[in-house]
C-alpha cells in the first residue's frame, strides 16, 4: 500500500499524504464530494486556484479503441482527480468519506508516488472536510 507521510509534517519525495478516512457511515457519492471542493475553490478563490483547477476525468466504461485513443492523446491511468499547477503542483485523488466505500488502485498509488517524486503536493484525502484539510496545508507550504 501507498506510503503517507502524517498531515502536517514536511512532504518527503515518493510520498504522498492522506487526509481523512477515519469516519464510519452514510456519506455522499465521491462525484457529490468532488463538486463541493471545485465550488469551493471557484468561490473563494475565483481568480487564482478555482480559475485553474483541472479534473482529469478518468473514470466511466470505455471502448477497447476510445481507451487507446485517450492514451494517446496524453491521458494516464491512476491520474490524480484534482490538479491545481503550481511549485510544488497538488495532486489530490478524492475518495469518499467513509474509505470502506471507495476503491483506490494500484494505479493510483502509483500515480501519487510518482507525483511527489517529482516535487508535487501528493495526496488522498477522504471526503471534502479532508479535501480543504489538505489544499490548506499545501497552501501553507
Amino acid at each position: 500500500m501507498i506510503s503517507f507521510t502524517i498531515p502536517g509534517q514536511p512532504i518527503a519525495k515518493g510520498r504522498a499524504r492522506a487526509y481523512g478516512g477515519e469516519y464510519k457511515g452514510h456519506c455522499p457519492l465521491e462525484s457529490q464530494e468532488q463538486a463541493a471542493f471545485v465550488d469551493y475553490l471557484r468561490k473563494v478563490y475565483p481568480r487564482t486556484y478555482g480559475a485553474i483547477v483541472i479534473h482529469i476525468k478518468n473514470e466511466g466504461k470505455k471502448t477497447f479503441g476510445q481507451a487507446a485513443y485517450d492514451k494517446k492523446q496524453g491521458q494516464t491511468t491512476g491520474a490524480s482527480d484534482i490538479v491545481i499547477p503550481g511549485n510544488p503542483s497538488f495532486c489530490l485523488e478524492l475518495k469518499r468519506k467513509d474509505k470502506r466505500k471507495s476503491k483506490f488502485s494500484h494505479e493510483q498509488e502509483t500515480y501519487l508516488i510518482k507525483a511527489s517524486e517529482n516535487g508535487a503536493f501528493a495526496c488522498v484525502a477522504y471526503g471534502y472536510d479532508a479535501a480543504v484539510e489538505a489544499f490548506k496545508d499545501w497552501l501553507n507550504l
